[in-house]
């Protein structure tokens, strides 16, 4: 493990590092031009943004922490023992439509378990973080997610990804829904993890994501009491694993008492006759 001086001393860098990626963000929503995005798959959108994002964190990253390996969703890399882990702009669909829910998303992990967590919003000023160990923050504030355990109550986010079947996601949706919770979408699935650890949803379910979408909202989601799955197929291994960060995997981070029903309704995207 890295000594409590090294790991804060990531720390402070991301507090600062996360804020003004977003501010390149920000501008980047604020200069866009409708209709400026490529593809990179079936809903799967790039802009200009995305990329000079990354590569302005990556430059950072490189000047301080120069024997540091990077992950990131638009440069790639491979993982390594000492990780970052970016998401430029999460929810890029949000962005090229001009609708003000998107993130910036940043992790530091050690062998595959994230150690740090940074998701900025650029256009409240929102600021979710997280450090192994001390707890969640929003704008220096703590977290705690809800006590909510009745699901009659619940208020319940679930991502949507081409990698699932539409008839497991609907077997899911009406599990949920005939459980008694309610189900939105924001098109930020790191948003949506950070809204869990304040308390403005009671959990979150994705069936397949990508480890510089989740591992930053996960740390927050945990450090703020909430339960969380392991990242990845081995149980035991804490949050993640060096091997699994490479691939997609369900993502499920909830106030303790949802977590069985939030765990069915995953199930059941992967296997809708259940």
């Amino acid at each position: 493990m890295y000594m409590a001086l090294d790991l804060t001393s990531r720390a402070e860098f991301l507090r600062h590092l996360a804020p003004e990626a977003g501010d390149l963000a920000s501008a980047g929503f604020a200069a866009r031009i409708a209709g400026t995005f490529t593809l990179k798959g079936p809903q799967d959108f790039l802009t200009e943004t995305d990329v000079a994002v990354e590569n302005f964190i990556r430059a950072e990253i490189c000047a301080a922490f120069p024997q540091d390996a990077i992950l990131g969703e638009e440069g790639g890399g491979d993982p390594a023992p000492h990780l970052w882990v970016i998401d430029p702009v999460d929810g890029t669909a949000n962005f090229v439509r001009g609708v003000p829910h998107f993130c910036v998303c940043i992790s530091f992990c050690e062998n595959g378990v994230p150690l740090l967590g940074a998701i900025f919003h650029p256009v409240t000023g929102e600021f979710w973080f997280a450090q192994s160990g001390r707890g969640a923050q929003k704008n220096g504030a703590p977290l705690s997610v809800t006590a909510t355990t009745d699901p009659n109550v619940a208020c319940l986010e679930m991502g949507w990804s081409r990698r699932h079947s539409i008839s497991g996601y609907l077997a899911a949706q009406g599990h949920i829904l005939t459980a008694g919770a309610n189900i939105r979408r924001g098109g930020s699935g790191a948003l949506a993890l950070a809204w869990v650890a304040e308390g403005r949803s009671d959990g979150y379910i994705e069936a397949s994501m990508d480890c510089w979408d989740c591992l930053a909202g996960m740390l927050i989601v945990k450090e703020a009491g909430g339960s969380v799955l392991p990242f990845g197929p081995v149980a035991g291994e804490g949050l993640g694993s060096l091997g699994t960060l490479t691939g997609s995997h369900p993502v499920r981070a909830c106030t303790p008492a949802l977590a069985a029903l939030l765990d069915a309704g995953l199930s059941l995207v992967a296997d809708p006759d259940r």
